[in-house]
């Protein structure tokens, strides 16, 4: 019985989260797009398509929301599951106008942090003048947000082991080896930390030992 009604649970969780699925779809449609052109092609269809210095230069509105559409690399699966995860619980705790301003917030912020630091770098002298036309394009900023917002929903003293883990994360590969993309996933995790406002009145945090108990009940 419980394996018949698996599709009518999975129905509903992605209904409950409508915002989540439908961009889900969207970056499977492009992924699938991807996948059909030639390497050389990708590379130039991608670029003008990304939140690089040039194109927020001349068409930083356009370039945002191309850049939320498309994933470098081709790895849809991994993303699903990401989404499924982080992003639909988000969804479905904050509602989809709140998650939705958590996400825009992160992925436009993020992006003008670390390409700032890097066209401040290329006047420098520290980055090559070619690092204006660098591909950066996807939506890990948007996730990073919503990973970081997430610490609210989950209840003390939980909350600090989640908070914990996350910071270890997005702050090793700034600490160790960092480049521009990950000043800006560490940007959004702050993001999303700094969005606590858009989190009240949403109801009781879960309780993950609440959870374990009913399950052995």
């Amino acid at each position: 019985m419980r394996v018949r009604r698996l599709p009518g649970a999975v129905a509903d969780y992605v209904r409950s989260a409508p915002g989540t699925y439908v961009w889900l779809l969207v970056l499977f449609v492009t992924t699938v797009a991807l996948h059909r052109m030639s390497p050389q092609f990708e590379e130039s269809f991608l670029r003008q398509r990304s939140t690089n210095i040039h194109e927020l230069s001349s068409d930083p509105v356009r370039a945002f929301i191309t850049s939320a559409m498309w994933m470098d690399g081709g790895r849809w699966l991994p993303y699903a599951l990401l989404y499924t995860v982080f992003h639909a619980q988000a969804e479905r705790w904050l509602g989809t106008a709140r998650w939705l301003v958590v996400c825009i917030a992160a992925h436009v912020m993020a992006t003008l942090a670390s390409e700032g630091a890097l066209l401040q770098a290329v006047r420098d002298g520290m980055a090559p003048q070619s690092a204006v036309n660098a591909l950066d394009i996807g939506v890990s900023y948007a996730l990073a947000g919503v990973v970081g917002v997430l610490t609210y929903r989950i209840a003390a003293p939980w909350c600090y082991a989640y908070l914990t883990a996350v910071l270890l994360v997005y702050a090793l590969p700034l600490a160790t080896s960092p480049t521009f993309s990950d000043f800006g996933h560490f940007i959004s995790l702050l993001i999303g930390l700094a969005c606590y406002p858009l989190t009240l009145g949403r109801g009781e945090p879960w309780n993950p030992k609440e959870t374990l108990a009913a399950l052995r009940g």
